[in-house]
């Protein structure tokens, strides 16, 4: 079954809690680890099942291809991010708070699950086109809810963004990025990247950051 909204009762994300039964998720990890360290086309089945400890043949019990085990990386990873950003942009607040609580949740996804993140923000063009078609529509309704706020900041008089489109895009590339270059061995957290990102973002936009209006 796949919710992607499962928490620990604090509300943080259990990574692939919501894959079922334990050997799915095993091979669901160990295809996320793989396909980050190898890139999809150079990994094989053969090597997502050694590094689940079981064999090939088990494999096929889960998953009919290496294809659809990419698939349901890219769907649980996709409804997660739509999650993040429908909740903000439906959250209270004005719009400067809501496209805070915006990029914080999800520059501190991207970088607290950047293996997973890569995986499913940079390997798109290997899904077919039956599942590539379902998860760009995911794409976009993610897209259309920074696109939301971003709007309302304009209507309220809070943000300068004479092109709504192109800002979508550019909040989103600056936070799906954080996956490529974070690493939890660096200097900064993910709470302390996501203040970060957060605070560049209202100033991209012409609002305060959240520091200066303290």
């Amino acid at each position: 079954m796949d919710s992607a909204v499962e928490t620990d009762g604090s509300g943080e994300y259990v990574p692939w809690s919501e894959v079922t039964p334990d050997a799915a998720r095993r091979l669901l990890i160990a295809a996320v680890d793989a396909f980050a360290e190898r890139g999809y086309h150079a990994t094989t089945t053969r090597d997502i099942a050694q590094r689940a400890g079981m064999s090939p043949a088990a494999l096929y019990i889960h998953y009919k291809t290496k294809e659809e085990l990419l698939h349901r990386i890219s769907r649980v990873g996709h409804l997660k991010a739509l999650e993040l950003l429908s909740t903000a942009a439906d959250g209270p607040g004005t719009a400067a708070d809501r496209l805070d609580a915006a990029v914080r949740s999800f520059v501190r996804w991207h970088a607290a699950h950047h293996t997973t993140a890569r995986v499913v923000q940079y390997e798109l063009d290997a899904l077919g086109p039956e599942h590539r078609t379902e998860i760009v529509a995911l794409r976009r309704r993610s897209d259309a809810a920074v696109r939301r706020i971003l709007a309302d900041g304009v209507a309220a008089g809070e943000f300068d963004v004479p092109d709504l489109p192109g800002t979508t895009l550019a909040v989103l590339s600056l936070c799906i990025d954080v996956a490529r270059w974070f690493s939890l061995t660096g200097n900064r957290t993910p709470d302390e990247v996501g203040t970060l990102y957060a605070d560049l973002v209202l100033r991209m936009v012409g609002a305060p950051a959240a520091r200066d209006q303290k």
